[in-house]
């Protein structure tokens, strides 16, 4: 969420960072609303003042044996009582209009985030290895795995509808091989604690990560009010919401390996086949909580983590800054890493890493206080994908397939898959 207080002493700016971003200007819209609840909130601290004083005086009247006073005293209280409930629930109203407002609208972007209007304007930042190539036509990974017998699309709409997958097999260990291999990366050598959280949470946990109000659509519910997450992000970034952290322990660092549910799995008629978009999918996901000053270069070195993923799969891959028509609605700045695909011949998203400043801490109320300090600051926090697993399988799939289908395991998920170097058909 954003800071109210930035947008009433700098009205022009805000407008101008929401144009960045394609946004209509609001900084008017926003502080008429603003003041008007000022206006009513002062009305009913006032009121709530007289009703108080009068209650007082009542008692004092009916001392001096004044039963006339008192009467009135007591007439002007029964006034200001419902004057009082109208007042707050005026109030109240006014104070959820004008956080929704606050709530429906992106972060702004800083100063080096390119303008542009899709993922086209995006700049390259850096490139590692070399895209492969082979001797022989390259197949797409979902050729590949249904002639391995190892993914199942037809079984999985049986089961549940377009958009889903069964693995079985090698490429089912394969999976679990490339989850066990991140995971055991980010804490063993990064420094991140692994934490397991829940699937589903409740609103207000989406709520503080900024997928709703917006995205509701984007999401699946039960009908018990719990949503299911999008990402471990929620449950990570959650986990001290409300809190107010020591800022000597900054920066905490979470890795959860977590299934991820969105309805919405991209435009139409893209990606229908195969694995890159799906309903369910399998992320490990990384989280910091940090002081301001610690967020930047904590975005340079999660973005690190998840490129030393790519590297120990031997996998080529560029970094790239996204622009402001292609980031995400909570992020500050943003860097995807994109994977080469041969059997698409380009490169692919596989993982996001952004920091979102205080945006999200402001939503979660989640704030940081200096040792032997009174006064306390929003946190910042980051997350990014280390990395998707399903699309982080597609690509090793693509890059270590041989011209008889086969596919090689990357020496490093050897020993997590008990020693099998090649994957054949079933």
């Amino acid at each position: 969420m954003l800071d109210l207080k930035f947008i009433r002493e700098n009205p022009e700016e805000f407008d101008r960072l929401l144009a960045r971003r394609g946004e209509d200007a609001m900084a008017q819209e926003v502080l008429f609303l603003d003041k008007d609840y000022r206006a009513v909130q002062t009305e009913a601290q006032t009121c709530q003042a007289r009703r108080n004083e009068a209650s007082k005086l009542i008692g004092q009247a009916k001392a001096k044996g004044d039963e006339e006073q008192a009467a009135a005293l007591m007439s002007e209280v029964g006034e200001l009582k419902e004057k009082l409930a109208s007042l707050e629930a005026k109030e109240r109203d006014m104070s959820e209009k004008l956080n929704m407002i606050l709530m429906s609208l992106p972060n702004t972007v800083y100063d080096d985030v390119p303008d542009g209007d899709s993922e086209d304007d995006n700049i390259e930042v850096r490139t590692w290895g070399k895209p492969s190539t082979f001797d022989f036509e390259a197949k797409e990974h979902f050729d590949l795995g249904e002639n391995l017998g190892g993914m199942d699309f037809e079984r999985a709409a049986k089961l549940s509808g377009s958009r889903f997958v069964v693995l079985k097999g090698g490429l089912a260990r394969l999976e679990r091989a490339l989850c066990q291999f991140m995971l055991d990366l980010h804490t063993r050598d990064h420094g991140y604690t692994e934490v397991l959280t829940p699937a589903m949470v409740r609103e207000s946990a989406l709520l503080g990560t900024g997928q709703l109000p917006k995205f509701g659509d984007d999401a699946f519910t039960t009908n018990t009010g719990h949503w299911l997450i999008p990402t471990s992000e929620v449950t990570l970034t959650n986990l001290h919401s409300g809190e107010i952290l020591d800022e000597a322990e900054l920066p905490f660092r979470f890795t959860a390996h977590g299934q991820c549910f969105r309805a919405e799995a991209g435009a139409a008629g893209r990606d229908t086949r195969g694995m890159i978009r799906q309903h369910q999918f399998e992320k490990v996901e990384m989280v910091s909580i940090t002081t301001p000053e610690q967020s930047d270069d904590e975005l340079e070195r999660m973005t690190g983590c998840a490129e030393e993923v790519l590297r120990r799969l031997s996998l080529p891959y560029r970094v790239v800054k996204l622009c402001t028509g292609d980031i995400g609605f909570g992020a500050r700045r943003t860097y995807d890493l994109e994977v080469w695909l041969p059997g698409q011949g380009k490169f692919r998203e596989i993982s996001s890493c952004s920091t979102c400043g205080d945006f999200q801490a402001r939503r979660m109320k989640m704030r940081c206080r200096p040792k032997g300090e009174k006064q306390t600051r929003f946190v910042h926090t980051l997350n990014g994908s280390g990395l998707a697993v399903g699309r982080t399988l597609v690509a090793v799939m693509e890059n270590y397939q041989r011209a008889d289908g086969s596919i090689r395991v990357p020496d490093v998920l050897i020993p997590y898959m008990g020693g099998l170097e090649v994957i054949e058909a079933v």
